[in-house]
């Protein structure tokens, strides 16, 4: 059994970047957990009511992939880069060591928004295999409406892993559904039409009919 840590800056990243490839994990009964890096806020502009949903949001997903465990170090969204390397590197490194995965999935390091990079750099340096000797596979995810934005000049995202994930697409769109203020209609990125879109052009690639793509930064045999 693999015991799989998602690193999600956001509340929806998870879904949008493998959705269905933790859909798969869960099926084949391997052990799934959810970090979640950032949280809404009443101090950062947001009403209650929003808070109140989008808590209620996150208890549904949870619930719908069937997580371990659940983790949420509170930081401010579109405020990660105020925080300390120290307290970014603290947090995600005691979550890692109270789960310890043998598999890890990370934000991409060039996507536009700086939330992502920040925490990806903090992640990525909480890996490191003489303090994380259990970790053995490190894969960056694309997330829609941050990765395709990236300058792409030197950091562009060329995927070398495909997951299939057409036994899991419906249920991956449902679960995005379930963040009502996350979605919208094409040209939004983040709207069902481009999901499918992407899985498509992924499933292509990998010669099935809808797939996840990621690039495999480690791997310990």
């Amino acid at each position: 059994m693999n015991k799989v840590l998602i690193v999600a800056v956001h509340p929806d990243d998870e879904t949008l970047g493998c959705g269905g490839t933790l859909l798969r994990h869960k099926e084949k009964g391997d052990e799934i957990n959810w970090l979640i890096a950032t949280e809404v806020k009443e101090s950062e502009g947001f009403d209650k009511d929003f808070i109140e949903e989008r808590n209620k949001e996150i208890r549904k997903v949870d619930e719908l992939y069937g997580f371990k465990s659940l983790h949420m170090l509170g930081l401010s969204t579109m405020r990660v880069d105020e925080c300390s390397v120290s307290k970014l590197v603290n947090g995600i490194s005691n979550v890692i060591n109270e789960v310890k995965p043998n598999i890890i999935y990370l934000p991409f390091k060039g996507d536009v928004h700086s939330d992502h990079r920040h925490i990806f750099d903090a992640a990525y340096s909480c890996t490191k295999s003489f303090r994380y000797p259990f970790v053995k596979k490190i894969y960056m995810l694309e997330t829609l409406s941050e990765t395709e934005f990236s300058p792409g000049i030197s950091d562009a995202f060329i995927p070398n892993v495909f997951v299939n994930v057409s036994a899991h697409m419906k249920k991956k769109l449902e679960i995005m559904n379930v963040f009502k203020s996350e979605m919208g209609d094409h040209p939004f990125p983040r709207s069902e039409r481009n999901l499918i879109a992407l899985a498509t052009l992924r499933g292509a690639t990998a010669g099935c009919e809808y797939a996840e793509s990621f690039v495999l930064l480690k791997e310990i045999q």
